[in-house]
């Protein structure tokens, strides 16, 4: 007798066929998330043409520093839990030792997939051994702000703001989970339960954010630090970065991570329990409406 599940079949409709534009210019790769139609919310498609794009850049020695970006009025409204390309249900060519996800049942199915398309991801372009630079605008929501996290260095303009609002689903914050690190304790608490937003400027007094700039100067200060890094040595930028990291970990950023991942999915599977929802009920259009009523924004 299987335990497995036949997948379930969806109708998924991808606005693009590019959900990540690749350029390099003078020592830098520019990496561009493509959903502005959706304000860059994260499928899969996306997420593995990320991981390509990274790929890309990492393995040609002309490319010194790597950029984040996102087109359109936000940089990330966080993962995708409500477009026509959600494609939860979707196999893809997995990047780690991980088996498909599909056809597991239950909460199986979420905590396979999220190892490798949330957690394993990042942890995979966090361990880069160039620089990346976030380059931020507008709205860096949940999943939005994984994808920040993971680089070296975030560069935000001053309307530009930092939210992690999943506790609305009784989520104890997003798979990849550097709150605490990013945030001092009290901080991060505020952060993670209140779900408020984070304006550029306070995130640049914690030392979230490195530099918080006028709109209109946010890609020039991005390419003067990238300028900066692409006229440093390779190794020493690398074993710079590694030291950091074994920091960070030594703290116990990835244990504690591991920890949380796992509270994250007895939330999801607490909320199937409850209300046969894995995210309460709640989809995209719900958690947009909500958050901009907190916001006062009508």
């Amino acid at each position: 007798m299987s335990d497995l599940v036949p997948p379930k079949q969806v109708d998924i409709t991808y606005e693009t066929d590019e959900p990540v534009l690749y350029a390099v210019e003078d020592g830098v790769a520019w990496v561009t998330m493509n959903r502005p139609a959706f304000n860059n919310a994260q499928n899969s498609q996306m997420t593995y043409a990320l991981d390509a794009a990274f790929k890309r850049a990492v393995d040609d020695d002309a490319v010194r520093v790597i950029v984040l970006k996102g087109n359109g009025k936000h940089f990330s409204a966080g993962h995708d839990i409500g477009t026509p390309g959600r494609d939860l249900h979707k196999s893809f060519d997995r990047r780690h030792l991980l088996p498909d996800h599909t056809n597991k049942p239950a909460a199986e199915l979420l905590y396979t997939r999220e190892q490798e398309v949330y957690l394993g991801m990042c942890r995979r372009w966090r361990d880069i051994p160039k620089p990346t630079i976030a380059m931020v605008q507008g709205a860096c929501i949940a999943g939005g702000l994984m994808l920040a996290w993971i680089c070296d260095f975030i560069v935000a303009s001053e309307d530009a703001f930092f939210q992690d609002p999943v506790q609305m689903m009784g989520i104890p914050g997003v798979e990849y989970f550097a709150h605490a690190f990013e945030l001092p304790p009290r901080v991060a608490k505020e952060f993670l339960m209140l779900g408020e937003r984070m304006p550029a400027a306070r995130a640049l007094g914690y030392g979230m954010v490195n530099r918080c700039v006028p709109r209109e100067q946010l890609e020039s200060e991005v390419r003067s630090m990238a300028a900066n890094l692409c006229r440093k040595g390779r190794l020493g930028l690398w074993l710079s970065k590694q030291a950091i990291h074994q920091v960070e970990d030594l703290r116990g950023k990835r244990t504690a991570m591991d920890a949380v991942f796992h509270m994250h999915h007895f939330a999801h599977a607490q909320n199937d329990l409850a209300t046969g929802n894995s995210l309460g009920g709640l989809d995209g259009k719900g958690m947009a409406a909500a958050n901009r009523k907190q916001a006062g924004e009508s």
